[in-house]
């Protein structure tokens, strides 16, 4: 019996929402800074642009409890955030995705394409600002699991991607910390 009642690429995510986190040899935790005391100043979702996004060009790579993700963003172009996500468990796929960022006529949106099924959009909901952090918050609430990926800008080079909403009536939230990495040699670049 499926425990997760959720499609085959999201059914891991669920299933790690379980398990604990940790970050990579060397690195900062991986869970985001903690809020300030004083609460994020939201943004209009209207005012952003697929420029204000464009930070994600580049490679990203984080592991958790023996998965490596990484995730690599073409450079913005022709209206268009391009990307691919890869997740390996001791040497072997486990997963992978193409994704994209894209402007739509009711605003942007984020949309999975996942290795084990058909494309799910995702409309951004919101923009904040924590201290130095740029949190993008995309929204899908008639999807099974998740109901939000938010990408959270950090500092010195890290992106946290939480994959958010309800399993079996449950909230789950997964994080994944990544630094961004030469897509070459995969060395760490704190930018």
């Amino acid at each position: 019996m499926n425990r997760f009642p959720c499609p085959p690429r999201f059914r891991w995510l669920a299933a790690i929402a379980l398990l604990a986190t940790a970050p990579m040899a060397g690195a900062q935790p991986a869970t985001p800074p903690a809020a300030t005391p004083a609460a994020p100043a939201p943004t209009t979702a209207a005012a952003v642009t697929l420029s204000d996004l464009s930070w994600l060009s580049g490679c990203w790579r984080g592991s958790v409890n023996q998965r490596e993700f990484r995730e690599h963003w073409l450079p913005l172009r022709g209206n268009l955030l391009i990307g691919a996500g890869h997740t390996v468990t001791q040497d072997r796929t486990q997963d992978f995705e193409y994704v994209r960022i894209e402007p739509r006529a009711d605003g942007l949106h984020y949309v999975a394409q996942p290795s084990a099924g058909k494309e799910t959009a995702f409309r951004l909901a919101d923009r904040q600002v924590d201290g130095p952090d740029t949190i993008f918050t995309f929204a899908n609430d008639a999807h099974d699991f998740p109901q939000r990926i938010v990408y959270r800008r950090g500092t010195e080079g890290w992106l946290y991607i939480h994959v958010e909403g309800r399993v079996q009536g449950e909230e789950r939230k997964v994080i994944y910390p990544l630094r961004r990495i030469d897509c070459e040699s995969g060395d760490l670049i704190a930018k």
